[in-house]
């Protein structure tokens, strides 16, 4: 007999400049970077990223994913030895892979500290909280090597802060500390950098705390509202509600929130 290998056997059997956390205590999973000094990201990491995020979406232990680094900085981008080896073919498939945290369905947290050039930027754009501190500084840098960013990034920072900002940082290269990403609104929070980790901790347990069905509905809603008109998105919402109402239930909660 045969035994078949799902290809993403394969690719985790190693990981490769990362490890992943978790205790089925705390509903918590970390992806935490961990090639130093840097936190370099290789294209085998950005595809084992991809996997392992499917994976902690479709394990029910797991309710909030937090995005980490190991040392003093995040990530100092990608590793540009392996994109000069790489085929088009897999370069075209680096956005979807960097993408994996905005389509895992949980809340996914962007802990960011220090440099978080290129693709770590990149990444953290694809969650859905970053926190940043006075240390971070944000870059997308390609333009100096002759590239775009790679990795959705430039789109989703336009999303976020407007087409002027994203040409600002993008074309010249700008680096945008964490005070000045938070004005912006890339930053969910801006917290001193010895907070960093506890502030983390204060987000992961505001999370758990709601709902993970309406967790999961709120931000299918506000993804794809990103990407369809207001009426749409108001039909959209409407549908998403109504799925999630169900009227004993909703006695139960509003019961137990007067209570408390």
């Amino acid at each position: 007999m045969v035994e078949i290998v799902h290809p993403g056997q394969i690719l985790l059997s190693k990981l490769d400049g990362f490890r992943l956390e978790f205790a089925d205590s705390n509903a918590r999973a970390d992806i935490v970077l961990q090639r130093p000094p840097l936190n370099i990201v290789s294209l085998e990491e950005r595809e084992q990223l991809r996997v392992v995020f499917e994976a902690l979406d479709e394990d029910p232990r797991v309710r909030v994913i937090v995005l980490r680094s190991a040392g003093e900085h995040f990530s100092g981008g990608g590793d540009l030895s392996g994109l000069a080896e790489a085929s088009a073919e897999r370069i075209s498939r680096l956005a979807w892979s960097v993408s994996a945290p905005a389509r895992c369905g949980k809340p996914v947290i962007a802990a960011n500290r220090g440099y978080c050039f290129g693709v770590g930027f990149e990444l953290s754009l694809a969650c859905d909280f970053r926190l940043a501190t006075e240390t971070t500084l944000y870059a997308l840098s390609e333009r100096r090597l002759g590239e775009l960013p790679g990795s959705g990034g430039a789109a989703r920072l336009k999303k976020m802060v407007g087409t002027c900002r994203t040409k600002d940082i993008v074309m010249r290269s700008r680096q945008i500390p964490g005070p000045q990403a938070y004005d912006w609104g890339i930053a969910t929070e801006f917290v001193p950098d010895s907070d960093l980790e506890s502030a983390t901790d204060e987000m992961v347990s505001e999370l758990l705390a709601l709902s993970p069905s309406a967790q999961r509905a709120a931000k299918r809603l506000l993804n794809a509202i990103d990407d369809t008109s207001l009426s749409m998105g108001i039909a959209l919402y409407g549908h998403l509600n109504g799925r999630l109402h169900v009227p004993g239930e909703y006695r139960e909660r509003m019961e137990a929130s007067g209570e408390k």
